[in-house]
C-alpha cells in the first residue's frame, strides 16, 4: 500500500523571479493536476509548506512561492538542477468544465493569481471555450506585479484589467482595488455568469458583496481557501473548518458551501 506521506524527489527546471520576495520554481512532475490544487514542497530538517499550483505544463508543475518562513526561505537557496521533496496534488482545484460555455469573471488579488493562473491560461489559449473571458487583478504596486509577461501575451486574447492600489507619479495604468471595476462589468446574459475569486479573506469578502450587487446568485460564484493547510490528507485537523476540510473538501469551493465557513 502506498504510503501517502511519502514525498518524491522533483528536480528544478527553471526559476522565474518575479518580486525580491516571489519566484516562481517550475519542478518535475508526471501526473493529472488541476488549476487550484496543492502540493505539499519540504526539505529536510526545515520542514514542508503547502503551495499551490500556478501552472502545469508537460512533465512540469510551477509553484510561485512567496518567501515568508523557515521553509520558504530555505526554498529559495535552489537553483536549476537542484531537487526538493514534493507530494501531492491535494485537494479539488478548479474543474474547467464549470466555466466553459460561459461568461467568465476571474477575480484575483496578489498571490491570488497565482492558483487561477491556469485557468487564466486555458482562457487565453481557448477562447472560444467561454462566451468570454475577463480577468481583474490586483496588486500593491507596480513593482509587485507577478507573472507580468503572461499578463502581456493575455492582454491580447482576453479582457484583462490589471490595476494597483497605489502607484507613482507618472504610472498610466488602472489604479485602485478590484472591487472598483466590479459594478461597469456587463454580461449578454447575467444568468450564464461565472465568477471566480481568489485572494486575501478580506478582498474575498468585499469582492464576493460587489458581485451580489450585480445580481449574481451563490452558485455562480467560487472562490478558494488556502489558509491553514497542513498534512493535505485530513488527518491532521488543522484545516477544519466546521464539518469541511479544506484540504480535501477544498480549497476550491462553490459559494453555496463556503459562504457558511467563518474561519
Amino acid at each position: 500500500m502506498k504510503n501517502e506521506y511519502i514525498p518524491q524527489l522533483s528536480a528544478i527546471q527553471d526559476v522565474n523571479r518575479h518580486t525580491d520576495l516571489e519566484y516562481t520554481f517550475t519542478m518535475e512532475y508526471q501526473g493529472d493536476v488541476k488549476p487550484g490544487q496543492f502540493f505539499e514542497i519540504s526539505i529536510p530538517k526545515f520542514g514542508e509548506a503547502p503551495i499551490s499550483v500556478s501552472g502545469i505544463g508537460e512533465d512540469t508543475v510551477d509553484f510561485t512561492i512567496r518567501r515568508v518562513g523557515k521553509v520558504t526561505n530555505e526554498v529559495f537557496e535552489n537553483y536549476i538542477g537542484d531537487k526538493l521533496f514534493i507530494r501531492g496534488p491535494y485537494g479539488n482545484g478548479f474543474d474547467l468544465e464549470n466555466y466553459k460555455g460561459k461568461e467568465v469573471v476571474i477575480i484575483a488579488g496578489g498571490t491570488g493569481v497565482s492558483p487561477v493562473r491556469g485557468v487564466v491560461q486555458h482562457f487565453a489559449a481557448h477562447p472560444h471555450d467561454a462566451v468570454s473571458t475577463t480577468l481583474i487583478a490586483g496588486f500593491k504596486s507596480p513593482k509587485d506585479v507577478l507573472f507580468k509577461e503572461d499578463f502581456e501575451d493575455w492582454k491580447d486574447k482576453i479582457n484583462v484589467i490589471q490595476t494597483v492600489d497605489s502607484a507613482p507619479e507618472g504610472y498610466e495604468g488602472p489604479v485602485g482595488m478590484v472591487t472598483k471595476y466590479i459594478p461597469d462589468l456587463k454580461f449578454e446574459d447575467p444568468d450564464n455568469a461565472v465568477f471566480i475569486c481568489v485572494g486575501p479573506p478580506v478582498m474575498i469578502r468585499f469582492t464576493i458583496m460587489e458581485i451580489k450587487k450585480l445580481g449574481m446568485k451563490d452558485e455562480q460564484i467560487w472562490t478558494s481557501y488556502e489558509r491553514k493547510m497542513c498534512c493535505g490528507l485530513g488527518k491532521c485537523g488543522h484545516c477544519r473548518i466546521n464539518e469541511k476540510y479544506v484540504c480535501l473538501d477544498g480549497p476550491v469551493f462553490n459559494y453555496t458551501e463556503a459562504k457558511d465557513l467563518v474561519d
